[in-house]
């Protein structure tokens, strides 16, 4: 059987791959990006979703329009107000999660051999989308500030990318933020450069301490910035409901390409994401899910002041991870297998760069377990690193 060459290049994800060895009985998992069930809405989701389909079943599983209900799309548009965005209803598309948004932009923005830069490391998602459709991906640098713009403007003009793709805040899987400067330092050069900049900004409501810095979109003049956001954080990942927003020739773009991938996002999900966050209750539900992570991210912290001199590791202000780096010599991949016989998982860094390397990187994960599986996991996980020392 012969398949498509453009998948030639690109393998399963190593996290969904992990994931099979998670079933095994008393596994702790750091591997995941998952929220945490117990944040989700349920019972809210419940009686939302039984009040509109006894109200309005017919039209809500009718088949509906691919930009998305017009009420979502008015509460995003509000949503960006908030965080600095002006956008118009055209300049907006309901995406089945933010992740398609990253599909949509490489369907209609990218041709085989195309450049798209991106942090090094990154989102393996990304990564996979951006193979899928034959583009050459480049790494740029990044420090505790966020990707390098010395070395992003170096590999602008030697690569002269159609795309350039970040996650500018509580980054995956660094956790790592971009700085005030560097954003608007980013959109200036992009624009110089020709180059359009793919802004993933799903973690952005999940913050529990520092201040929060503007999104790039905020710096855009020319509609050289697609930004991203998800509800799949902040209410549930399986509803699959987000929506990009972008010059209204690239949304109407998204909108043919999504046409032929799901027609629309569901609307029953659409429908259950407007009200809960019009109802009232979504900002007390985003304190109290952010007072729950930040506890777990603390928790953590604590255990890893512990490990061995020459781990280094991230503090960030939000999101769902910390990035551990090894000292020089260490291997997490090859760690890995002992660390899973002995009951805990993570996900070994090499496979976020887009270039590979960096075996002594690992990404761990803290909104899915609980404080007493932190607690034994992250000891089991200290003895580990010891006896490889």
């Amino acid at each position: 059987m012969e398949f498509a060459k453009r998948l030639d290049n690109v393998t399963g994800s190593a996290i969904r791959a992990i994931f099979a060895l998670l079933e095994q009985p008393g596994m702790i998992s750091f591997a995941g990006g998952n929220p945490a069930p117990e944040c989700f809405p349920k019972e809210d989701i419940a009686a939302i979703s039984q009040k509109l389909i006894s109200e309005n079943g017919a039209g809500i599983l009718q088949y509906g329009g691919t930009p998305g209900i017009s009420r979502l799309k008015d509460t995003v548009i509000q949503m960006m107000k908030a965080r600095g965005i002006n956008a118009l209803a055209d300049e907006v598309i309901i995406t089945s999660g933010a992740t398609q948004g990253i599909g949509l932009a490489a369907k209609t923005l990218l041709n085989p051999g195309d450049v798209v830069l991106a942090e090094s490391p990154t989102f393996i998602g990304a990564l996979q989308t951006f193979l899928t459709y034959e583009a050459v991906i480049k790494g740029v640098n990044m420090d505790d500030e966020g990707m390098d713009m010395d070395d992003l403007e170096k590999k602008l003009k030697a690569y002269q990318p159609k795309l350039v793709y970040t996650i500018p805040t509580f980054q995956n899987p660094t956790g790592r933020t971009m700085s005030l400067e560097r954003r608007k330092r980013m959109a200036a050069l992009c624009k110089a450069h020709g180059a359009l900049i793919l802004e993933d900004d799903p973690y952005c409501d999940l913050r529990y301490s520092g201040q929060a810095a503007p999104p790039i979109k905020t710096f855009d003049t020319e509609g050289g910035v697609i930004y991203l956001m998800s509800f799949s954080k902040i209410i549930s990942p399986g509803l699959r409901v987000g929506a990009a927003i972008a010059d209204k020739r690239i949304i109407q773009k998204y909108n043919i390409a999504k046409q032929g991938e799901d027609l629309h996002t569901a609307n029953l999900s659409q429908e259950i994401v407007n009200t809960f966050m019009n109802s009232g209750k979504a900002e007390p539900h985003i304190r109290l899910i952010c007072e729950k992570y930040r506890d777990k991210r603390d928790a953590m912290l604590k255990k890893l002041k512990s490990f061995p001199k020459g781990v280094t590791y991230t503090n960030p202000d939000g999101g769902l991870f910390i990035w551990a780096e090894l000292p020089e010599g260490m291997n997490a991949v090859s760690m890995f297998q002992q660390c899973v016989d002995a009951g805990v998982a993570y996900v070994p860094g090499t496979h976020f760069f887009p270039e590979g390397g960096h075996e002594n990187t690992m990404r761990l994960n803290f909104s899915m377990a609980s404080f007493e599986q932190i607690d034994k996991g992250m000891d089991i996980l200290k003895s580990v690193i010891e006896k490889n020392m």
